[in-house]
C-alpha cells in the first residue's frame, strides 16, 4: 500500500527510520512510537482508517470531515487534534491555509494532511535525523511549534505590504492602492478567521489532563502560545492600519472630488450670466439692440469680458477662488 503513505517507527533513542507499510503490524509497545502520515485525498486511506486501524467511529468521522475548524479533544486515551497552516505550497495564497488532522495516542500517531504541510516535513526531515520528538508529547509540541513558526514570513510580508500601503497612500496619493487595500484586509480576516480557535486549541491543551504531555511539553506550549498571541496581535494591528489608509485614502478621493465640484461650480456661476446676455441678445425678435450697427459684435464681447473680469475679482475678494 503506498498511496502517499510515510510510516515511521520514532524511537527514544533517536534512531528513527521509515518502516514499510508491511510491518506496521509486527510492531510492539516496546519497540517506539508508530507514526503513520497519511494524505486524505487517496480513497484506500479513508478505508484504511475505517476498517483497520481501530479507532473509534467518533473520531474517524471528524479526522475525515470535508471541512474543518482548529479543535481538539481527548477521547479515550487519545487526542484529537486539528489545526492549520500557513499554506507555503508554490502558487498557493497564504491565507488558503492548510488544515493538518492528528490522532496521537500512546505509542501511535496518526497525521492526515490535504494538502502539502510543510512543517509535517520539517518534523520528518529533523526525526529521520535524530534531532525530532521521543514522545508523543514531544510531537505535539513540536508539530504545534514548526506550524507556528511557519507563520512568521507571512505575517511578516503584511505588516511590510501595510507599510508600503502606507507610505504609497501619504507620498503618492495618485498610486491606485484601492484593490490591494480590500485584498490586504480580506487576507488578514481569513488568517484570523483560523488563528482565534487555533489559539483556543492551545490553550486548551495545556489545560487537559493527560499522560501524553509532561511538564516540558507544556512549557514549549506555553511558549508557543505566546508566538501565536502575538502574530494575531500583530494581525489586528496591520488590519486597523489597512483601515486607517483606507479611510485616508477615501477621504483624499472625497476632497479631491469636493474641490473638482467646486471648480465647475465656479465656471457655471461665471459663465451663468454670460450665457443670460447672449441668450438675450440671441432671440429671434425684432428690436435687437445694434442688430445694424457693425461694431455690436465687439461691444457685447467688450461686455461679456468686463462682467467676467468682475467676477473674478468678486469672487477673489469672497475667497471663493
Amino acid at each position: 500500500m503506498d498511496n502517499d503513505i510515510t510510516t515511521i517507527l520514532i524511537k527514544e533513542d533517536g534512531n528513527s527510520k521509515e518502516i514499510k507499510w508491511e510491518d506496521i503490524n509486527n510492531l510492539n509497545n516496546e519497540d517506539g512510537i508508530l507514526w503513520i502520515n497519511l494524505n486524505y485525498n487517496i480513497k484506500e486511506n479513508h478505508n484504511w482508517l475505517k476498517e483497520d486501524s481501530n479507532i473509534d467511529s467518533f473520531v474517524i468521522d471528524a479526522l475525515l470531515a470535508e471541512d474543518t475548524r482548529p479543535r481538539t479533544f481527548i477521547h479515550d486515551n487519545g487526542y484529537l487534534i486539528i489545526l492549520r497552516g500557513i499554506n507555503l505550497n508554490p502558487g498557493a495564497d497564504p491565507d488558503d491555509m492548510v488544515s493538518l488532522r492528528l490522532w496521537i495516542e500512546p505509542n501511535r500517531i496518526i497525521s492526515i494532511w490535504r494538502r502539502k504541510v510543510m512543517a509535517i516535513e520539517d518534523l520528518k526531515f529533523s526525526i529521520l535525523n535524530g534531532k525530532g520528538p521521543k514522545t508523543e508529547g514531544e510531537f505535539i509540541s513540536q508539530i504545534t511549534r514548526k506550524l507556528t513558526l511557519r507563520m512568521s514570513q507571512s505575517i511578516n510580508n503584511i505588516s511590510e505590504q501595510v507599510d508600503e500601503l502606507e507610505e504609497s497612500i501619504f507620498e503618492k496619493p495618485e498610486t491606485p492602492v484601492r484593490s490591494t487595500i480590500s485584498d490586504l484586509r480580506r487576507q488578514i480576516i481569513r488568517l484570523r478567521r483560523y488563528l482565534f480557535p487555533q489559539l483556543d486549541v492551545f490553550n486548551r491543551l495545556q489545560k487537559e489532563t493527560t499522560t501524553l504531555l509532561d511538564f516540558t511539553d507544556l512549557a514549549e506550549l506555553r511558549e508557543t502560545t505566546d508566538i501565536l498571541i502575538r502574530y494575531i496581535e500583530d494581525l489586528d494591528a496591520s488590519r486597523e492600519r489597512a483601515a486607517v489608509v483606507q479611510d485616508e485614502l477615501e477621504s483624499q478621493l472625497s476632497s479631491k472630488m469636493n474641490r473638482t465640484m467646486y471648480l465647475l461650480s465656479i465656471v457655471t456661476v461665471i459663465f451663468l450670466p454670460l450665457g443670460l446676455i447672449t441668450g438675450l441678445l440671441g432671440i429671434n425678435v425684432a428690436g435687437i439692440p445694434g442688430a445694424n450697427n457693425p461694431y455690436a459684435f465687439i461691444f457685447v464681447c467688450l461686455i461679456l469680458v468686463f462682467v467676467s473680469i468682475m467676477q473674478i475679482i468678486l469672487f477673489k475678494r469672497k475667497s471663493w477662488v
